[in-house]
């Protein structure tokens, strides 16, 4: 079993624990920490879209620090129970859990597009080439919305529309973390 502690907001310290599978490696506390200070004034009331969530540290923080709802989605069962389990015990109501695969849930749209997207793929399998103009063409990021990414250092950036501005962007050890603003679309 793998364990997570949530950083900050309204269940800062909480402990939770997920199954080791899928090659699960949760953004660690020091990334999570700055990329909740890069989104803090967004944060308040947002929908926010976590994939790949695995573990849940993304979308679990962000519903932690008051996001308004998080959809965290992943295709492992064992996690998507886990993450369930997490969000009874931490007596949310704001969480929804999607056992799907990431591919197919973003090709088939059925629900407005969001404020934030969490994007921490499984590294060297080409995730981000193939999401990332899906996440555009299918208009899920309202505009003047989020996309976080994170990917392995020694790669180049990921290509992005061109309507979507790099906000900030850091790396630590073997991860380079983006976050990304999408402005309004050129077409």
């Amino acid at each position: 079993m793998g364990e997570l502690r949530i950083i900050g907001g309204d269940w800062r310290s909480r402990k939770l624990r997920f199954p080791d599978a899928g090659g699960v490696r949760p953004t660690p506390a020091r990334t999570r920490e700055t990329l909740f200070n890069w989104l803090n004034y967004q944060l308040a009331g947002a929908d926010c879209l976590d994939l790949f969530a695995g573990s849940g540290a993304l979308g679990l923080e962000a519903l932690s620090r008051g996001a308004g709802t998080a959809t965290l989605v992943d295709h492992t069962p064992a996690l998507a129970r886990a993450l369930r389990e997490n969000l009874r015990l931490l007596k949310s109501d704001r969480g929804e859990v999607v056992c799907d695969d990431v591919t197919h849930y973003l090709a088939t749209r059925q629900r407005p597009p969001v404020d934030i997207v969490f994007m921490d793929p499984p590294f060297r399998q080409g995730w981000l080439e193939r999401l990332l103009p899906l996440l555009d063409e299918q208009q899920w990021i309202k505009p003047g919305g989020w996309v976080y990414v994170e990917h392995e250092s020694e790669r180049a950036a990921p290509a992005v529309p061109s309507h979507w501005q790099l906000h900030r962007e850091k790396s630590a050890g073997q991860v380079t973390y983006c976050l990304f603003r999408v402005t309004g679309r050129d077409d």
